[in-house]
Parts: C-alpha cells; structure tokens; sequence
C-alpha cells in the first residue's frame, strides 16, 4: 500500500472515531429543557437536607476555629493537601464504597444504604433526591467526622482546621454533583470538561470516569480516563451489577 492509501485510510478512521463520538455524546445529552438559570440551580440546592446538613457543620466549625484561634503553619498546609488528595479519596469511594457489590456472608447481606441508593441514582440519573449523600448517612457521618476532630489531633485548633475544610469540601462536591444533574448548562471550559466526565459515567459507561469534581485527575492515574470513542456503550449503565445481583 503507498503512503498516499496509508494517509488516506488513517485520515478515515480518525473521521469515522470523531463521528462515533459525536453519535454517542448526542445520545448522552438527549434532548435539551430549557437551560435552568444558575439562580434558580443554587435554590433548588437548598431544598434538599443534605447542604444544610454540611452547611450547618461547616459554620458551626468555622466559628468556633475562629473562636479557639491558635493558628499555626499546619491550619494553612492541612486544607492544602486535603484538597489535593481529595480526587483520589473520591475515587477510591466511588470504585469501593457506591459501586459496592452486594455480599452475602451466611445469612447476612452486605449491602450499604449509600450503595444502594447509588444504584437506585444509576437507574434514575434525573431523580433529583437521588444525586445527594443519603441523610442518614450524614446523620452517622457528620458525628464521626467531628469526633476525630476532636480526639484524633495535637490541637484543637487543627483539629477544627480539618473539620471546616472538610465541610467546604463536601459542600463543594455536592453542589457539583448537582449542578452536574441539573438542567444547567456549562458556561466555562473547566466546568464543561467536568460536566462530561461525569455524564460518560452515567450514559456511556460506569467502568469509568469516577471523579465527579474532577476531571482527568485521578481518573488518569487510576486508568479510567479512556477516550470515549474507544469505548462501548455498557449495557448496565443504568443498573449497576445487574448480571451479579438484583437491584433492590
């Protein structure tokens, strides 16, 4: 074959990948509603008990770290580095934690509230209530969180630095995660890139793209960050496991 077939035959591949991945990007949108307003995205936020749950929890530890005071070089590098970290720690969650198999060890099975309701969010994307962590959940967590606060640092004052910052953090990933299921489109490159990341997971294939705030991070260490063109469609992107077990 001359170099001239070669170029010409490449040149028809790469433009039959660009149209497959157009085709799966328009099935992965849908059709369009009316674009909601940004205002009207951060109000229905509100609506739901999981932001006011970590709300509450990140006022209630800001003023009282701005109360103990105390503040050393570690209160700034602390937040840093859970910042850092998170695409990681959101990872491995999402992996183990949400996309958890149900077991059964004798007569009990192990099956999560927030794997569950995970599954039930895979099947139902659009099912508002479902794009947040579980209140009961939250409940038992939120405690959890504060306790090693408290006990588990050299100050209390690092110790409420880690509680604040975790607040932010975990608002921020559910306002992203939201906004994400939302009818609000994306303005702004970094938040489009986001915004995709997380729609291939749902529409196109749940063996990848894990990071929900993210987009390209610990997706690529962890090798989930495929091209979308090279993949196919996974059959139960809307229901998670379903060859294992059945979805409750």
């Amino acid at each position: 074959m001359t170099s001239e077939a070669k170029g010409a035959t490449n040149t028809d591949i790469d433009a039959r990948a660009k149209e497959r991945l157009r085709s799966d990007e328009a099935a992965m949108t849908g059709s369009r509603r009316k674009s909601l307003p940004l205002s009207g995205a951060w109000r229905e936020f509100w609506r739901h008990p999981s932001p006011w749950f970590i709300g509450t929890t990140l006022v209630g530890a800001l003023v009282v770290r701005l109360f103990v005071g105390d503040w050393q070089l570690t209160d700034a590098i602390l937040p840093v580095i859970m910042v850092a970290a998170f695409p990681f720690v959101e990872w491995i969650v999402h992996v183990v934690v949400l996309h958890w198999k149900p077991r059964t060890i004798g007569k009990v099975t192990l099956d999560p509230l927030v794997s569950r309701k995970h599954r039930e969010h895979h099947t139902d994307p659009r099912d508002v209530p479902l794009v947040f962590i579980p209140w009961p959940v939250l409940a038992w967590l939120l405690p959890a969180n504060t306790a090693i606060a408290l006990f588990a640092f050299s100050r209390l004052g690092l110790g409420l630095t880690f509680l604040t910052a975790l607040a932010a953090i975990g608002l921020v990933y559910e306002w992203t995660h939201y906004l994400i299921h939302s009818d609000y489109r994306p303005r702004s490159r970094i938040y489009r890139a986001i915004w995709r990341n997380h729609r291939l997971h749902h529409y196109k294939n749940e063996h990848y793209w894990f990071t929900v705030t993210t987009s390209g991070t610990a997706d690529r260490v962890f090798g989930t960050y495929p091209k979308p063109g090279d993949i196919s469609t996974s059959p139960t992107v809307k229901a998670l496991h379903a060859k294992e077990t059945t979805t409750r």
